[in-house]
Parts: C-alpha cells; structure tokens; sequence
C-alpha cells in the first residue's frame, strides 16, 4: 500500500520525537545518553597507588554490571586530585562545570574530600566518596547529596582502642601526620582506649607528607609506653614500619594501627610488618562467597590483588547503580535516587553494609595480623559500628 507524503512525515515526525527521547517515558537511558562520572584522585604523589586501586575496583563493578550504569553508557572524565586540599576547588568546580559530570567520585585525602564535600554541596552536585574518612562530612557536613562508602577517620581508631583496652594495655603514644585523617583516626583511639581504662601519655604529630621520623622514634623509646598507635597510609606507612623495626623497637612496644598502616604496603614492608595487629572493615583472608568471587574477578582484570581501596571503588559503583537503577537512570530523579541509596543493603565484598544517618558505612570492624603477605583477619573488634549521629541534621 502506497503511504501519502503527510503520512510519511507524521511517521518521520514520530520517529524523530522517539530518537530525541520525547516519547519515551521516565526519561529512559537511551534519551539520556552517557552517564558522566568524574573520578577526583590521586594519580600521582603518595596516595598515587590508592587513587588507582580505587578506579580499578569501581570499573570492576560497572563492567559486572555489563559496562553500563540504568542501560547507560558511561563517559569517565579524570582529575588528578594531587593530594592538595589547595587545589580541590577548582578541580572539583573543572568537573562539575566545565566537564558537567552527572556523579563526582572522590577522593583520598580528608583535607581535599572536605573541599569536595563543599563545592559539591554548593552545586547540589551527587558526591561519593570511596576513601577519605573525614568525620565531619557525615556529621556537620552531611547532605542528602553526599554519601561515603569507605569508614570514618574515627572508626578503625575506636575499634583498636578497645582492642588495646581489652588486652590490659596501660599506656599509649600515638602519632600521626598533622591533617584531618590523622587527628581523627588517633582521636578515636584515645576515645576508646581511655574509656576501657587505658591512658594515652603522649600524642604526635609531624607535618604531612614527612617521612622523616628518628625524632619521633627516639621520644617513643624514651617513654615506654605499652603500646604505639599510628596513622599512615602509602609511602608514609612503608618508611615507618620499616624505621620502626630498624629502631628495634617492636620487641618491647607492639605497634598497631588501622588497616591503611599495611593494606597494599605489605609486599614494600617486607619482615618489618610481620605479627602487626590492625584494625579495619577488610581483611585479605575474609571468607564470604562475594569476596571470593570479587578477589578472583579483580585479579584476573588488573592481574594485582585487591586492597581495601579496591574495594571501596567497588562499593562506591555498586551504591550508584543502586539509586540509578530506582529511578531507571533517569538522575533528575534526585529524592528518588537518594532514598534508595540511603536504604541501600550492599553485598560488598567486606560482608555487609549499610547507611547510616549520616550515609556513612555501617559494618563490622575486624581485627587483623600481618601473615607473610596477607592482612589476616583473627576476629571483629567491633561488630556493625555505626558513627554517632554528631551534628547531622538530615
């Protein structure tokens, strides 16, 4: 049958109201094209490793999901972050405005998430942040937009104080660098340690990223404490670990630490770290068939094993694809999107996870030690530790 030349254009008109997505409702994946993502991390410099253990599990994730995010494709645009909290607007602002990211993911470095956190807020600007535990961003700072899927600064702390409490410890020195992460991770030792009856006699501090630590060591031997409790993560760790060992120091004053002292440090550490104990939501030899199933798939993709940053990587995609999958990808649907984030039960490969008020993790904290090159988990500190709704006020 002939069709007439109206008909033919009102078929021409559809077709084209289709293309453009007019006809298609909720605003489906195809009318919305790629979803942009901006990674914000660091690439270079100390937490360089960090940075891209945490790309690496987050791409994991989406690939799992058939490389796309609600059927849509992803553009990825990339920042390195420098570790430079100087730097984080502008480079946060780079993403939002000129890159137009849908979701901003980021970063390491609590000083810099803190500025995200910021511009972020300002923009009404969808922020998951994979690593930096700064309290204040799901306390104070908290926001419907903003959510985390990695720890608090203060709960690995908090989990190895009431260890050391637990074990009869009487005294403890703690040292860390100068800057949000340190201050907090050692704030949430003192908390629980002096609550179980411990006394923290000295605190220090050396300016961040300095590596140079006799000073310190020689203070430390000096005061014989019971116990030391460190922060570092990265280059950092590597160095003192192993200045701690040559200072012989471990055969009279256990170190320990959260988990960022010898996850993905070990191989570099070598003796140095043998028997350490830390405390962390991640453990190399935790058993659970979804950590199985993610260790396999990681090191078959990026043939390295996966750390506790690739798995925060992984949680911060499998938490997006759960609010973009309620609103079928269409991300105008904020409230939607975030209501289902905030109810979100995730399979993460550390057991586990869920939201709290403050859309901070809630999970179980383990107790590890270092075995050859494994971080092996021997029990739970802290079982589903949540922070203390602080001055959230969603």
């Amino acid at each position: 049958m002939r069709k007439s030349g109206s008909m033919l254009r009102r078929l021409g008109a559809v077709a084209a109201m289709v293309a453009a997505g007019v006809l298609l409702p909720g605003g489906s994946a195809l009318a919305q094209g790629k979803l942009k993502v901006g990674l914000m991390l660091p690439y270079t410099g100390t937490y360089a490793a960090l940075g891209n253990a945490i790309t690496n599990g987050f791409k994991l994730a989406v690939a799992e999901n058939g490389g796309k995010v609600a059927g849509r494709d992803i553009d990825y645009f990339t920042v390195d972050d420098e570790s430079d909290p100087a730097k984080a607007p502008e480079n946060a602002n780079k993403l939002i405005k000129r890159d137009q990211v849908d979701v901003l993911v980021g970063t390491v470095h609590s000083g810099v998430a803190l500025a995200m956190a910021k511009v972020a807020r300002d923009n009404n600007t969808l922020l998951i942040i994979p690593n930096a535990g700064a309290d204040d961003i799901t306390g104070p700072l908290c926001a419907a937009n903003i959510f985390r899927t990695s720890f608090s600064n203060s709960q690995p702390g908090i989990a190895m104080g009431k260890v050391m409490a637990e074990q009869k410890k009487k005294t403890a020195v703690t040292l860390t660098w100068d800057y949000a992460a340190g201050k907090e991770s050692v704030g949430g030792f003192k908390e629980a340690f002096e609550a179980g009856g411990g006394k923290v006699v000295k605190e220090l501090f050396l300016p961040f990223p300095q590596v140079e630590f006799q000073s310190y060591l020689t203070e430390i031997a000096a005061l014989k404490p019971d116990v030391v409790y460190v922060f570092f993560a990265g280059g950092g760790a590597v160095k003192f670990v192993k200045d701690y060992a040559a200072a012989g120091l471990p055969k009279t004053i256990p170190l320990v630490g959260p988990g960022f002292l010898t996850d993905g440090t070990l191989e570099a550490q070598g003796e140095a770290a043998q028997g350490l104990l830390t405390t962390l939501h991640y453990g190399d030899g935790l058993k659970n068939p979804k950590n199985d199933a993610f260790r396999a798939a990681y090191t078959k993709a990026y043939k390295i094993e996966p750390d506790v940053y690739a798995v925060q990587g992984y949680d911060a995609a499998q938490l997006l694809i759960v609010g973009m999958n309620a609103v079928k990808g269409d991300v105008s649907k904020r409230a939607e999107m975030v209501k289902a984030m905030e109810g979100a039960k995730l399979d993460s490969p550390r057991g586990s996870l869920a939201l709290s008020k403050g859309h901070n993790p809630i999970h179980d904290i383990y107790l590890r030690k270092v075995e050859g090159k494994e971080n092996k988990v021997v029990g739970v500190a802290v079982k589903n530790l949540t922070d203390p709704p602080r001055g959230c006020k969603l």
